[in-house]
């Protein structure tokens, strides 16, 4: 059995429950909000007091999900010795998403007149109208022949949308605060906040997310290095998957344009990717790198994406120092038939489910109680028999 190589921590009776008036303070007011989300609150597990833990591990859902959509890795974790708390991502305790979630929005001086200039438009506004009355199950965003023309419409309408793009794609270009307004780093100051909730909880806290999870799960290690131990990215959205969707969610998303969520009826306007995709420049920017290269990180990406750029993802564990500096990746490849919600054994994405979540939820224990992974394992339809066994779904 894999031991862990950190001394174990025994929270008292005390502790454990300042630290659950701490998030239940913060609960209460969810539900008392008139535009709550149903079932898109957090929630937490604790051991008993006087029972050995090996720390807490914070989760992070994807993307327009809520935090029961990591329910089985939590649950896991928690009968092997972690305490675990399931946070709900900024704003998607609450809808509409286009109040609540953080988004980019042009400046008023700049989004007016170009409103003005779309509404003109009878194109563009046929086709926008044509879209909106598309909305099925299935019509989860554009594709991308639809986004090459919207963008060649766009830019023969409004040519500035080529310098409103150049100060968006560079994190620290100076020109971005002259064109827009953003409330990305809200993904950050909310995780900030969640953590003081454990100020009370004694050992070390780990971070886990998948996507936007995964990029703000990466952002609290960055900002919090004396409290982060480990951090575990699945598929993490540091860049928009696709150079022409990346182009299109820069472009585009601030102008009001809305694409379909996972959840049934549910829209949300494409200047939230933007908002992700500027979430993940902050977690790669130089200086966030510089802090990440000493909290050791497990990356689990794959290569049949359609939401993160891996060949980035991989890039930044290149950048954080790679295993010379304790990190560890793993890409499925196309073959394993993995998509991007890769941590969540339910979800159908492209027609795939993740099959190796068993072996994918025991290399994260390895990876959180001792710093290591056993890459042959990620691909084992099976499951180690050095590590705790992961219940079979019912």
């Amino acid at each position: 059995m894999t031991t862990n190589l950190e001394i174990p921590t025994i929270p008292t009776a005390e502790q454990i429950n300042q630290t659950k008036q701490a998030i239940d303070g913060y609960i209460d007011s969810l539900f008392n909000h008139p535009d709550r989300r149903i079932g898109a609150f957090p929630y937490y597990k604790f051991h008993e007091p006087g029972e050995a833990i090996r720390g807490t591990i914070m989760l992070f859902h994807g993307f327009s999900g809520k935090p029961h959509q990591l329910w089985r890795l939590a649950d896991y974790l928690f009968n092997n010795g972690f305490n675990f708390y399931q946070v709900t991502l900024v704003g998607h305790s609450f809808i509409p998403p286009d109040k609540y979630w953080p988004q980019i929005d042009l400046k008023p001086e700049y989004i007016d007149p170009m409103r003005e200039k779309v509404r003109k438009d009878q194109v563009l506004q046929k086709f926008i109208s044509n879209i909106a009355r598309s909305e099925t199950a299935g019509a989860l965003e554009l594709k991308p022949f639809q986004r090459v023309a919207l963008l060649s419409r766009l830019l023969l309408i409004e040519p500035r949308l080529l310098d409103m793009k150049a100060a968006i794609e560079q994190y620290d270009d100076p020109d971005f605060e002259r064109y827009y307004i953003s409330s990305h780093l809200n993904y950050l100051n909310d995780a900030r906040e969640r953590l003081n909730e454990l100020a009370a909880m004694p050992g070390p806290i780990y971070t886990a997310g998948l996507s936007v999870g995964g990029a703000t799960a990466l952002a609290l290690a960055a900002d919090r290095p004396d409290r982060v131990k480990k951090v575990v990215a699945y598929a993490p959205l540091l860049r928009v998957y696709d150079e022409t969707k990346r182009k299109y969610v820069n472009l585009a998303g601030p102008l009001d344009i809305k694409e379909f969520s996972w959840e049934h009826g549910l829209s949300f306007p494409v200047g939230c990717l933007t908002a992700a995709d500027r979430l993940g420049s902050f977690v790669s920017s130089p200086d966030s790198i510089k802090v990440l290269q000493n909290i050791p990180t497990f990356f689990v990406l794959t290569e049949n994406e359609d939401a993160a750029d891996t060949k980035f993802s991989e890039q930044t564990y290149k950048n954080m120092g790679g295993e010379n500096k304790g990190h560890r990746c793993y890409i499925y490849p196309e073959s394993d038939l993995v998509p991007h919600p890769l941590a969540d054994p339910e979800t159908v994405s492209q027609g795939m489910t993740n099959q190796f979540w068993q072996s994918l939820y025991q290399e994260t224990f390895r990876f959180l109680t001792t710093g290591k992974i056993e890459y042959s394992n990620m691909s084992n339809l099976g499951q180690s028999p050095d590590l705790p066994t992961v219940p079979q779904m019912q």
